[in-house]
């Protein structure tokens, strides 16, 4: 199973070009999926059938897997074998009309301009780290750019002069993008000042961590978890609540649908119009709150 894997992460790398983060998310994957296979007795992915498929789905749901994730599991599972098919590996794919779970469509969690606020005042702004920190969470709400965006930032891909960020999305489509004039200081003083404390030499990552390195996600989520403690939001937040937030507050504020589907990079203009939802129940709320005969 190894080298079939293998051969197929190849495959998604070279001939499809995929990025880092998406061929990370079909290894692991793929290899729990081996290893139910190996728990069932089967050495192969080729001995797996339809049935064993669907057992496995309803493995993963009784361990309390999201439909989103159970459906991502599925779609890893049938790229594997309609891969297997077009090699002649195999001579059926097992995985042929199986149908993925409908995901329950939940509202993203999005913070209030206070909170914004209350979680941008954390960092301390006089030393290295707090300077670095401080400019990430300024731009992340700035732009809307999502986190993996973010860590792959160069220091090449900033004007601090023109005051915009050239980023690299999903499908390798390239946007340019303002950033506002706070987020503009908070990154003048992290790169002028402190990136140089931090950073190796001929790093190009505009983000560095300890080591001098490339930030990753993971590292700049435990960052925001900290900041988030500290700042009291008692809210479930994940890597992309900015980014939900950013997008919110410019709808709430009457920026127009297709600006911020361009912002935020969105291929379909359905993505973004969960923010019009976010917004009108925003509306609701303050109208039940105020009036006096809501």
């Amino acid at each position: 199973m190894k080298e079939i894997l293998s051969e197929f992460i190849t495959y998604l790398e070279i001939e499809k070009g995929l990025s880092d983060n998406t061929l990370e998310s079909y290894k692991r994957d793929l290899k729990q999926f081996a290893d139910y296979l190996k728990e069932k007795g089967k050495a192969t992915y080729q001995e797996a059938n339809k049935t064993t498929i669907i057992t496995y789905l309803l493995y993963l749901q009784k361990r309390g897997r999201a439909a989103s994730t159970i459906s991502r599991n599925l779609a890893s599972i049938r790229s594997l074998y309609q891969y297997m098919l077009n090699k002649n590996i195999i001579k059926n794919d097992p995985t042929f009309n199986l149908e993925s779970p409908k995901a329950e469509k939940k509202l993203p969690c999005v913070l209030s301009l206070s909170e914004v606020e209350r979680l941008l005042e954390q960092p301390d702004e006089n030393t290295s780290i707090g300077a670095r920190d401080k400019s990430m969470i300024e731009l992340l709400y700035a732009t809307g750019i999502r986190v993996s965006e973010l860590v792959s930032l160069n220091i090449d891909d900033i004007s601090l002069e023109l005051g915009f960020i050239r980023c690299q999305g999903k499908g390798e489509r390239e946007r340019v993008i303002p950033i506002g004039s706070l987020a503009k200081r908070a990154l003048e003083t992290y790169v002028n000042k402190y990136r140089s404390k931090l950073a190796k030499k001929d790093e190009k990552a505009l983000f560095v961590n300890y080591y001098g390195k490339r930030l990753t996600r993971q590292g700049f989520w435990k960052i925001m978890k900290r900041y988030t403690k500290k700042a009291n939001i008692n809210k479930k937040i994940t890597p992309q609540t900015l980014r939900h937030s950013f997008a919110t507050h410019l709808i709430q504020n009457g920026a127009d649908l297709k600006s911020v589907q361009e912002m935020l990079g969105h291929s379909d203009i359905s993505t973004t119009q969960i923010y019009m939802q976010l917004t009108k129940n925003r509306i609701r709320e303050v109208y039940n709150k105020t009036h006096p005969r809501a």
